[in-house]
């Protein structure tokens, strides 16, 4: 009789406990989220592998990336492009790889021969524990990092399935792992790209055939702030800020995006008192009659520099014509016109007639060393009214243009061929003409409206 009460006691807790569930089931917030699926869960229609030859197949509703030797990073792409969105899913990974999901990502013949690059939201199943931190891919690398968060650090389950929430949505991207915020960035790099999924390449000694899973991968692109999460995270804002590379690489903000600290009038003590306006942290030389320097005029640095590297976003208007020169010594030409020193050209080539003028073919076109040098003519440029990077490198006299990326022209200063160019345009009344040691760096004034900013400068 007693083992009879004690096993209808045993009964009535397992019904109780049932009961308690189906209750909580019952009560759960229901997701009435109007989600897209990325991946139909029997094959890869609608997707493309780029990159290296990583082994991808669908099995049981599942995406299975395999490792293999001997090749780069691998990403399996949406063959759609996005620009906001908010994207779930779930992946379980093998705890010896790294992985990532791409997004806002692009692959282009002309930026490192097809390279991708972009955002990545890391999986990291290491000791490290960065999971849902935010990485540059075969750019400016890691943006935010979760290296002082415990909890995101502890969130990730290892040998299961985890849950990913990313927010894409204009500058600001946010991040969850298993419904722990993570990552909260603010950066206007890219706003548009593939998403992709990411298998990492091996060392010689890793073993092949590790894997990663994906599933559930479901996207939302209409009505965002209606579905959009807070995050308790503070941001990391990359506007007229080091990244965290740069800060490590010896990087400096030329333009500290508030105040005109730094620069003054090249043909002044002080900084123009109008003409160019600081706003939002963005500069801008406002427009005025189109001419060369004749408004507010140029802006140079108080400090000359030598050799150095330096990273500057423009921003053009339609028609517009400004350029960026270094090696600029404003003791030369006081009179009307700019100051003189070799120059990054800024410029519509669509619209703008410089386009087709200059001592040589197209040596006025954007990112071309102006009037002597063509910058190469397949060169990746954003269409007016978008952000583009301008670089410059300069080391012993060796000069590079770079354009978003790439690579766009070199040259010797000082070399024969170099002095050949020089002496056959309109620089050639100027003795050794951009072959001073040390100058100023001049953001020009031509009368159109430009807008610069994050600009910073490495001293090599």
């Amino acid at each position: 009789m007693k083992l009879r009460v004690k096993n209808y006691q045993l009964y009535a807790l397992a019904i109780g406990l049932t009961i308690g569930l189906s209750s909580c089931q019952e009560s759960a917030p229901k997701d009435n989220t109007p989600w897209t699926p990325l991946f139909n869960g029997e094959n890869l229609n609608g997707w493309t592998q780029k990159g290296g030859e990583a082994k991808y197949r669908v099995e049981d509703g599942k995406v299975i990336g395999s490792t293999v030797h001997n090749t780069p990073n691998s990403f399996m792409t949406t063959n759609k492009m996005y620009d906001d969105f908010i994207l779930e899913l779930d992946y379980k990974v093998d705890s010896t790889m790294n992985s990532g999901i791409q997004i806002r990502s692009n692959s282009t013949p002309q930026y490192q021969n097809g390279r991708v690059h972009g955002y990545q939201i890391e999986i990291d199943p290491s000791d490290r524990a960065w999971s849902a931190g935010i990485y540059d891919e075969g750019r400016r690398g890691w943006l935010f990092p979760i290296e002082n968060d415990k909890n995101a650090q502890q969130a990730f389950k290892q040998g299961d399935w985890n849950h990913y929430r990313i927010e894409a949505i204009g500058d600001t991207i946010k991040t969850w792992i298993n419904g722990v915020p993570a990552a909260h960035l603010i950066d206007g790099k890219t706003h548009s790209g593939f998403i992709a999924l990411q298998v990492h390449s091996i060392g010689k000694d890793a073993k092949e055939g590790t894997e990663i899973m994906w599933k559930n991968v479901n996207i939302l692109t209409d009505s965002l702030s209606k579905y959009s999460t807070k995050t308790p995270v503070e941001p990391v804002v990359t506007k007229n800020n080091l990244t965290i590379d740069e800060k490590k690489n010896g990087w400096e903000m030329l333009w500290d995006g508030k105040t005109s600290n730094g620069w003054r009038g090249a043909k002044l003590e002080e900084f123009p008192d109008k003409g160019w306006v600081i706003e939002n942290g963005i500069l801008t030389i406002m427009e005025s009659d189109g001419k060369e320097s004749a408004a507010a005029g140029d802006i140079v640095t108080k400090k000359l520099y030598q050799d150095f590297e330096l990273k500057v976003d423009f921003k053009l208007t339609k028609g517009a014509n400004s350029g960026i020169k270094y090696y600029v010594d404003t003791e030369i030409n006081k009179g009307p016109g700019s100051s003189i020193g070799l120059e990054y050209q800024i410029l519509d080539d669509d619209n703008h007639p410089d386009a087709k003028l200059g001592n040589h073919d197209g040596s006025r076109t954007v990112a071309s060393l102006y009037d002597l040098i063509q910058a190469d003519p397949n060169k990746p440029i954003h269409p007016v009214g978008e952000w583009n990077t301008a670089r410059i490198v300069s080391k012993d006299n060796h000069v590079e243009h770079w354009l978003n990326g790439v690579k766009v022209l070199e040259y010797e200063r000082g070399s024969k061929e170099y002095r050949k160019l020089v002496s056959e345009s309109k620089y050639k009344k100027w003795k050794k003409f951009g072959e001073l040691e040390k100058g100023s760096i001049l953001l020009q004034d031509h009368g159109n409206r430009v807008s610069y900013k994050n600009i910073k400068i490495k001293s090599l």
